[in-house]
Parts: structure tokens; sequence; C-alpha cells
């Protein structure tokens, strides 16, 4: 077991107490928040303010419902199930589908033999080069940030979990009836507050899968990232150096549940969310992450392709600047 990886133990306990105050006032803050936004609707600049909480007050209970699925929240198996059944109606993520296909995201985690695990898929430099017009022409919409986080976003939250990936292998039966309780979280916020009830549940699920996207994507996507073919890949290398430490505030770790400690969450997955900034405070030293902040955040956005030469994240390669023809001496 490695230095890190051990040291990280010491992080692993789970208290029910913390855990309950994390998921019910989360919960709390978030129908709070969606329910005051309801009642000041038409008052946009009053209203706004509470969407933003309410929008991430729904990623924090996405990454609590995330906790769960790696049985990290709470100190029992069925009390982490439940509660993350609990929590996929408001998350719009049915979670047996959301637990499988996540644990397949950690297994190959830097397995450029198994891109299609990942949340973003990532073409190499090469791939892109022997690409014909029209595959390029997708990855290039599929990767730009004004389609990948708005549209992807409502795709993927909206339509996409309704039958997510792998869904025979957990079940449609249980996906059909969180589908109906969805439909039924809707259907409630109009039966109670009207339109402007739906609207506002509407605009609040937007804003929250902007933010999950944004999120989402600088995980696993930025310069010195790691990817590697097997039996090469090393998983600690894959993990630590393929996951990003994001630096972007106190606030911005308390709306996402501290999931923005990537790194040390890929290496110890048993490190419930309460613990993730400790954790990766107290190890920093012996760890040596690259903290990006904010200016490197966006600047991500702007890298599509791994070069496995360089072993890094890269732009689209520049159009070849078109050469003079020369002509024969006369």
């Amino acid at each position: 077991m490695s230095r890190i990886k051990e040291a990280s133990l010491a992080y692993c306990e789970k208290d029910d107490r913390i855990a309950a105050v994390s998921y019910f006032g989360t919960y709390a803050v978030f129908f709070a928040a969606l329910i005051g936004a309801t009642l000041l609707w038409g008052q946009w600049l009053a209203m706004a303010p509470l969407v933003v909480i309410a929008a991430f007050s729904g990623v924090r209970l996405y990454v609590l419902q995330h906790d769960c699925g790696h049985f990290s929240l709470f100190s029992t198996r069925w009390g982490n199930i439940w509660a993350g059944y609990g929590l996929s109606v408001v998350t719009l993520t049915p979670f047996r589908a959301m637990q499988y296909n996540h644990n397949l995201h950690h297994a190959n985690v830097g397995n450029l033999d198994d891109r299609e695990t990942g949340e973003v898929f990532t073409m190499t430099l090469a791939e892109w080069e022997a690409a014909p017009w029209h595959r390029r022409l997708w990855y290039r919409l599929y990767r730009n940030p004004f389609i990948m986080i708005p549209v992807g976003g409502l795709f993927v939250y909206f339509l996409r979990y309704r039958w997510p990936k792998n869904a025979a292998h957990v079940g449609w039966k249980g996906i059909a009836i969180h589908n109906l309780l969805v439909l039924g979280f809707f259907g409630g916020m109009y039966l109670g507050f009207g339109l402007p009830g739906l609207y506002t549940l509407i605009a609040v699920a937007i804003v929250s899968t902007w933010i999950g996207v944004f999120l989402v994507y600088l995980q696993h996507n930025f310069e010195d990232t790691h990817w590697a073919h097997k039996p090469e890949l090393d998983f600690e290398t894959a993990v630590l150096k393929g996951s990003s430490s994001l630096d972007l505030g106190w606030l911005w770790d308390l709306g996402t549940g501290n999931i923005a400690y990537h790194d040390i969450h890929h290496l110890n997955p048993r490190i419930p969310s309460y613990r993730l900034r400790k954790c990766h405070r107290d190890l920093r030293d012996i760890m040596q992450p690259d903290l990006i902040g904010w200016r490197d955040a966006f600047r991500s956005f702007t890298l599509k392709l791994w070069d496995e030469e360089a072993e890094k994240l890269v732009p689209f390669p520049k159009a070849r600047e078109k050469r003079p023809a020369i002509l024969p001496a006369e």
C-alpha cells in the first residue's frame, strides 16, 4: 500500500450525526430556496439568488447520492442504500444505475482502452488526425463548452437518465418507478404552486445541470491529466495525476460537497465527502497536487485531445496554412 493511500485511511471513519446533518440540512436548504424562489416568481432580481442556492443544493445532494453509491456517507450499507434512493428523485438520477456506472468509471480511470466508462469522452491526437470530417465535426460540437454545458446537461439529466447506460444490468422496473416518481415530483410542484412552481423547479434543475457538467468536465480534463494503455497504466498514477485538485474557494466546496478534491476521492472512495477537504489539505505535503484555480479551470475548456507523445491534454491543432505553389524555373 502506498504512503498516500495508507495516510488516507485515517479519514474513512463514518459519523452518522455529521452525515444526517449534511443529508437533511442540504434537503432543507434545497426546498427552502426552491419554494422561496417560487413565491417570488416574477421578481427576477430577488428570485435569482434563491434559484442559484437551490441549484447548488441540488448539486450537493447529487454528491451525497454519489457518496451513498460508494457506501461512504453513513456507517451502514443499508443506510447508504436507502439514503441514495431517497436522493434520486431530486437529483433526477436513478441510484442503482448511477452506482453501477460510476463504479465502472472508478475501475477504468485513465485507461485509454476503456474510455466509454468515462463521464466525458476524450479522443487522442492521433485519432483526431485519422478521423473523417464528420467525426471531427461531431467531436468539435461535443467538446464545445457552449454546447456541452447547456445542451449536454439537459440531455443527460432530463433525457439520458430516464434510461441510463447499463439499465438492463440494474433492472428496468426500478428505473421505470424512478421515472414515475420524478414525474410525480414535477407534478407535485405544479399542483402545489401552479405554473410558477413548475417553471421554478425546471429553472433550478437546469442551473444544477450546468454546474454539474462544469464540475464533471474539470474532474479529469486539464492539461497535466493522465491517460495510458494497459498494462503500462499504473492505478495510483492514473487516479492522482488523472483526477483534478480544484481550488475554487470554500463556498464552492460547500456547494459541491468537497468533490473538487477528486484525486484523493479516486484514490480512496471510502472517505466521506465531509472529510475530503480536511484529508486533502492534511496530505498535500506528501501528495504534492497541482492545484487548479479559476483561471486554469476556464482554460481547461480549450483543451480537447490527449497527446500521447507529449502526455498532455492539448487544444485542437491549428489548420495548416496553405503554402504557395513553387513554380518551376523558366
